[in-house]
């Protein structure tokens, strides 16, 4: 069966879909409120839960469980069983991000800012497990995410639907000479070669940050910060 492991992840997982949870485990020794608050969580959904060694769970999770994993049921994701807490006109498509890190850290960018849905293309991308959770301080349980197999025909879709489309590569308009307000997708591209052409064809327009010192780029989830907080600074007024 699949499983999460750290802190976050196994808290948000027992506080959103509880449902889904087998049982948890948590090191021996470890106390402090971080483990009140699990078995309180853990007791209220009536989910087990015992003690494990940290050699039991490394071999589980591995070393960075941080005391905690979870044992889950994975549920199909995108499927509607997501709260719509997110801005339903604002949403995100990903594309060949391979590192799950990195996609870990853009989910907690995206979920910080509202967004209603990431949809990430399913192949050439990283999948959305354990090592994603973990990175993602828990933020890709709150998120509606929905693998996709075309980012062309999602795109074509979306702009019937009365969206805009921006990618978001070097040398585009900076986001605040762009109107984010309304209905708009951003697509974000893979570490190494950014957006696919396919999809930047089917860009309105392409915003990027200007860079004023010597590096050439900045990392995917600082860029996608940067891009999506302009936006809901916009949506904000």
């Amino acid at each position: 069966m699949p499983f999460l492991y750290g802190y976050h992840p196994v808290r948000e997982a027992l506080r959103h879909r509880p449902h889904e949870v087998v049982r948890v485990w948590i090191a021996l020794g470890r106390g402090g409120h971080r483990r009140r608050e699990i078995e309180d969580l853990c007791r209220r959904h009536r989910i087990a839960w015992a003690d494990s060694t940290e050699r039991d769970l490394a071999a589980i999770a591995g070393p960075a469980h941080n005391g905690l994993a979870a044992e889950i049921v994975e549920a199909k994701r995108g499927s509607g069983e997501t709260p719509a807490t997110g801005d339903a006109d604002l949403l995100v498509l990903v594309e060949d991000i391979q590192d799950p890190r990195n996609l870990g850290a853009l989910l907690r960018v995206c979920e910080g800012a509202g967004v209603g849905k990431v949809m990430i293309r399913d192949r050439g991308a990283a999948p959305v497990g354990a090592t994603v959770a973990k990175t993602s301080a828990g933020a890709s349980e709150w998120l509606d995410v929905e693998r996709i197999t075309n980012s062309a025909a999602t795109l074509e879709r979306l702009k019937k639907d009365g969206y805009w489309i921006y990618g978001a590569a070097a040398g585009g308009d900076a986001p605040w000479q762009v109107d984010l307000q309304g209905k708009v997708v951003l697509c974000f591209g893979g570490e190494e070669k950014g957006l696919r052409e396919l999809t930047r064809r089917h860009c309105d327009g392409l915003i990027g940050l200007p860079m004023r010192g010597n590096v050439e780029s900045l990392n995917l989830a600082t860029a996608a910060a940067a891009i999506l907080y302009d936006a809901v600074r916009q949506r904000l007024k």
